[in-house]
């Protein structure tokens, strides 16, 4: 992504930012300030009340609910979508749906013909009159927009799909339920057994770190901020094998730098690329530069890792790319 504010109301990106909409571009440093917005206000991922059919062919018409618990009735395969959000942009490329896509967001970046698309806007308030204009029969967003932006957007007749992914399992849902509804069910299916083989990786490289070794680890996926319980970046460390030291607290928040001295951690894991907006630094030299915190651990022991800020940030198909990158940083000797 081009060099970003992402301010109040934006996050791994992202977001992590995206946070977490953190959706940034890996070749660009991103400038981002508060990332709180990434996590969602909806309560469960999108359940298709149909069964699928044995020959993964989609059996229309085809009732869905999002996150936001509205009921969409899909009479056909959608012929022209939309997506304001980069995980969910990601999932509709990844399951073969590139001809189908007649918008994204400001922020979407990935896979790189996502680049052409036409902009559509933020990610948490996109431009109404551009979504309009691309006619599409759906627009599917994440956990960037709030439930009341989606129905300001649903006000003026544009059919917005929310999802608000939490877990890992939330994330490969979703994807799964973009194919039933766009009858591409074995695209889907191949995505998310892809995303589970890596998962059963990591699981079985860690599954005899006993409970006393476990790592103590911390993340920073913008200045100032981390992950606390009850988000999937969270699961991720979990999975991995460490011990979240900001799991104490819910969601995304800021830290008190005094906790995590206290705290002690292992491994400090941090989104490669971002710079904080009023500084200018990058996210590690803040990090290793903290007053206090060259007495942790992770920063005495040089264990402070640097991570791909989209792949751990954007819960779609890249998230479990996201996971493994965790699980090296955290057990390098034991993830390859």
């Amino acid at each position: 992504m081009k060099q970003s504010n992402f301010k109040r109301g934006l996050i791994l990106t992202l977001a992590v930012a995206t946070a977490i909409s953190l959706a940034a571009c890996a070749k660009k440093e991103t400038e981002m300030t508060d990332p709180s917005k990434l996590g969602g206000t909806g309560t469960k991922a999108p359940v298709a009340s149909v069964t699928p059919a044995t020959t993964k062919k989609t059996t229309y018409p085809l009732k869905v609910k999002d996150a936001t618990g509205k009921e969409f009735t899909f009479d056909k395969a959608p012929e022209r979508i939309a997506s304001v959000s980069p995980s969910e942009t990601e999932t509709l490329f990844a399951i073969g749906l590139e001809a189908n896509i007649v918008g994204v967001s400001d922020f979407d970046d990935y896979p790189e013909s996502a680049k052409s698309k036409p902009k559509l806007g933020s990610i948490t308030k996109p431009n109404t009159e551009a979504v309009i204009a691309t006619n599409a029969n759906v627009v599917f967003t994440g956990v960037s927009m709030d439930a009341a932006t989606v129905e300001n957007l649903r006000k003026v007749n544009i059919n917005v799909f929310k999802v608000d992914p939490k877990t890992l399992d939330d994330a490969m849902n979703n994807i799964l339920t973009f194919g039933q509804i766009m009858d591409h069910q074995e695209q889907a299916e191949k995505v998310v057994a892809k995303m589970k083989a890596d998962r059963q990786k990591v699981v079985d490289a860690v599954k005899d770190v006993k409970q006393e070794n476990k790592k103590k680890v911390y993340i920073e996926f913008a200045p100032g901020w981390t992950v606390g319980s009850g988000v999937f970046m969270d699961e991720l460390i979990t999975l991995s094998g460490g011990i979240n030291v900001a799991a104490d607290k819910a969601g995304w928040y800021e830290i008190s730098e005094e906790k995590i001295i206290q705290q002690n951690p292992n491994v400090i894991l941090f989104a490669n690329g971002i710079v904080d907006f009023k500084s200018k630094k990058p996210l590690e030299d803040i990090i290793r530069t903290r007053g206090g915190w060259d007495a942790i651990d992770a920063v005495k022991n040089k264990r402070v890792v640097g991570l791909d800020q989209n792949s751990v940030s954007r819960p779609g198909p890249r998230l479990t790319e996201g996971l493994l990158e965790i699980a090296k940083g955290i057990y390098p000797e034991l993830v390859k």
